[in-house]
């Protein structure tokens, strides 16, 4: 629990916290728009800079779950200042990179260091607070985490463009400062040193099935999944380590994880349900950007700034739903969200070829709400019931969960979207026949079969066309996965404190 001092200096403890956190989840999409441009400078191909991306995912999903065990060992504030310190100067060191082997080193060294930022400043800022305002501080860590990711493409955008892309890396340094500068001078210093032996086949067994995991998820586009030996490989071995690890947890005297944790069904619930929101949040914007780019021809800034309408509804409901969480059951919240992202889903369904900026923005902002009244209420729910001692663990778990179901989504859909894309490939070239009523009147010049330019032309057309119901067909079928968790919703238990919260908020 926090200390009297630290509870007085609980606000700008908390601005402190979410710097940092915001500074780690920028990076997680500020990259990824400066990654054509670092290819240049590396002579390298799309390939090799995917490991660019790889070895910082590979390195955040291996230390996260270790954050629980080292802020008990080394304590909060301790820990705290080293993850900012690391990744900082990491940050320095990846935006200096002359060679891609050595921007591998140093992203791989950075997702190792920014790793515990997420589970410490949720778990930190909820032992600055009373359970009875749970709902309203997890709507202000989740509007930092949210509008990270969202804003990164526009920030990346920006820097890349007028300045190079260094300065996506350099950005950290005057964040990092402030960060580290609030922390030092308004959190009071914890003891740490809690001797608490250490699971190593446990978080062995865990790190094994991570980094395979990932490995298996990140690569499996590029290599056609299980076409590929090596992601046959992988995924063997991440099932035999998950297995070990799952066998470990429940017979050793001292398992990595509290089993307790298992015990909590909101906990176990909650966290099922951030899969959902790693699908419906980083998944949806993993195949938008694209979209925006390829089919409508905005440039990466553009791009970026048309989405940025769903990080402010997600902005705006959080804190709406701030206020709810204690006076409303909070699964009807979450219920209402899922159906607030269906609605979104289903118009995003009804995308053209040929339109507007307007459905862009609009299906935005209601997506970006619905999302608020699920990532808030879910959040709160997860803790609620656990004692304040399991909080540190719990936190890593949380977000090792969520992040390997936003790595679970983003390669599902674009796993479907390619394979829609496809099937509708061939059904618009086998449509495209002198026979057919609609081409009555001929193609034009330039698709003219008669020619190797028209040719060309045609299939750029049909594959821009087959692309385009590939992504309705993804957005139709998020759409039915938005309906179908409603009504697993209510597995959830209310916590036994809601009249505490609702008093609580009413003052």
């Amino acid at each position: 629990m926090a200390s009297p001092q630290d509870v007085a200096n609980r606000v700008p403890i908390t601005a402190s916290l979410m710097l940092a956190a915001i500074m780690n989840t920028l990076d997680s999409t500020i990259a990824n728009v400066a990654l054509p441009h670092m290819q240049g400078s590396f002579s390298a191909s799309q390939d090799q800079m995917a490991w660019v991306l790889t070895s910082y995912i590979v390195a955040t999903a291996v230390m996260t779950p270790l954050t629980g065990w080292l802020a008990a060992r080394l304590g909060r504030k301790l820990l705290f200042h080293l993850s900012i310190v690391g990744f900082t100067v990491t940050s320095m060191l990846c935006g200096s990179a002359n060679s891609l082997p050595e921007m591998v080193l140093y992203r791989f060294l950075q997702g190792l260091c920014g790793a515990s930022m997420q589970p410490l400043s949720q778990m930190m800022i909820l032992d600055l607070y009373p359970p009875s305002m749970f709902g309203q501080v997890m709507a202000i860590w989740g509007a930092g985490i949210l509008m990270g990711p969202i804003l990164g493409p526009v920030i990346g955008g920006l820097l890349t463009d007028n300045l190079s892309w260094r300065w996506v890396f350099y950005i950290n340094l005057p964040i990092g400062i402030l960060a580290f500068a609030g922390i030092s001078f308004f959190l009071s210093k914890d003891r740490g040193g809690q001797e608490r032996p250490f699971d190593y086949l446990g978080y062995g067994a865990l790190g094994v099935f991570v980094v395979t995991f990932q490995l298996a998820l990140d690569r499996g586009p590029t290599l056609d999944w299980f076409s590929s030996r090596e992601i046959c490989a992988e995924a063997v071995i991440a099932a035999i380590a998950l297995y070990v690890f799952v066998i470990q947890t429940l017979t050793a005297k001292n398992p990595f994880f509290d089993r307790r944790l298992a015990l909590d069904s909101n906990f176990v619930t909650s966290n099922l349900f951030s899969v959902a929101m790693g699908v419906l949040l980083f998944a949806t914007m993993a195949l938008q950007s694209p979209m925006l780019q390829g089919l409508y021809g905005y440039t990466v800034f553009g791009a970026g700034l048309i989405m940025v309408p769903r990080g402010l509804g997600s902005f705006a409901s959080m804190f709406v739903v701030g206020r709810l969480v204690g006076r409303t059951d909070s699964r009807l919240l979450v219920a209402g969200g899922f159906a607030v992202c269906a609605v979104a889903m289903a118009q995003m369904s009804y995308f053209d070829i040929v339109m507007d900026s307007g459905p862009f923005v609009i299906t935005g902002l209601l997506h970006g709400f619905g999302l608020g009244f699920i990532w808030v209420p879910l959040s709160a729910l997860a803790f609620a019931t656990l004692a304040p001692s399991m909080r540190a663990e719990a936190a890593s778990v949380y977000s090792l969960v969520r992040n390997l179901g936003q790595s679970v989504g983003i390669s599902v859909v674009e796993a479907i979207y390619s394979h829609q894309a496809s099937v509708a490939h061939g059904d618009i070239a086998a449509g495209v026949q002198p026979s057919n009523p609609a081409f009555a009147g001929g193609l034009p010049a330039a698709m003219s079969p008669a020619t190797a330019s028209g040719i060309a032309g045609l299939n750029a057309e049909i594959t821009r066309q087959a692309q385009m119901v590939g992504y309705i067909d993804v957005f139709w079928l998020l759409f039915v996965m938005c309906l179908a968790f409603i009504p697993f919703v209510f597995v959830l238990r209310p916590p036994k404190r809601a009249p505490e919260l609702a008093e609580a908020v009413i003052e």
